[in-house]
C-alpha cells in the first residue's frame, strides 16, 4: 500500500510501538499513544527522565510500528485460517522538544485526539504539569508503509492498493 494509506494506519491506530535502541545498543520496543500533526510530524508525551528519553539521548533514529483493524477470520474462498489487518511502518529522528510553545501545541493535539470531551480542563492541566512533562517530536525520515489483508463483500482479497 501507499504511504498515504501507511500515514492514515499510523494517525489512527489507538497505540503505535516506537522501537528505540538502549546506549548498550540493546532494542527497546514500547506502544505509545502518539498524535500525527502533518504528513512528517508525530508527538507524545512521557516523564522528564527514563528509559525512552535516554534511548533517544543515544541514537535518536526510531521504527514505528502499528496494526489496526486486526481480525481472525475464515478465508471466504478457500475455508483458510487467516487475518485481516491494516498495518505500516515507518523510520523517523526523535527529539526532545523543548520550546514551551511547542510543548503545549502538542499536548494540545494529544488531548484533542484523546480526550476531546475535556478540553475544558486542558489550561488548568497545563498549568499545573508542564515543568514535569516530556514531549517527543518524531519527524518521519523517509516515506512509511503499509500493508492489508482484506476481503470484499465478495469474499475476493482486495489487492494491489484496490480500496472500498
Amino acid at each position: 500500500m501507499d504511504a498515504s494509506f501507511a500515514l492514515e494506519v499510523l494517525s489512527k491506530a489507538p497505540f503505535v510501538t516506537v522501537c528505540f535502541t538502549k546506549p548498550n545498543g540493546a532494542p527497546y520496543g514500547v506502544p505509545l499513544s502518539l498524535v500525527a500533526t502533518d504528513d512528517k510530524t508525530f508527538y507524545f508525551h512521557c516523564a522528564t527522565e527514563g528509559e525512552k528519553l535516554d534511548c533517544i539521548a543515544a541514537n535518536p533514529v526510531v521504527h514505528l510500528s502499528a496494526v489496526s483493524r486486526c481480525k481472525p477470520t475464515v478465508g471466504p474462498k478457500d475455508g483458510s485460517f487467516t487475518l485481516e489487518f491494516r498495518s505500516a511502518m515507518a523510520v523517523g529522528k526523535a527529539e526532545v522538544v523543548t520550546d514551551d510553545a511547542e510543548k503545549i501545541e502538542a499536548l494540545r493535539a494529544i488531548c484533542l485526539r484523546f480526550l476531546p470531551k475535556h478540553m475544558d480542563a486542558f489550561d488548568a492541566s497545563i498549568a499545573r504539569s508542564l515543568g514535569r512533562t516530556a514531549v517527543v517530536r518524531i519527524t518521519l525520515t523517509e516515506p512509511p508503509t503499509g500493508k492489508r489483508k482484506e476481503y470484499d463483500k465478495n469474499g475476493e482479497e482486495m489487492k494491489w492498493g484496490r480500496m472500498e
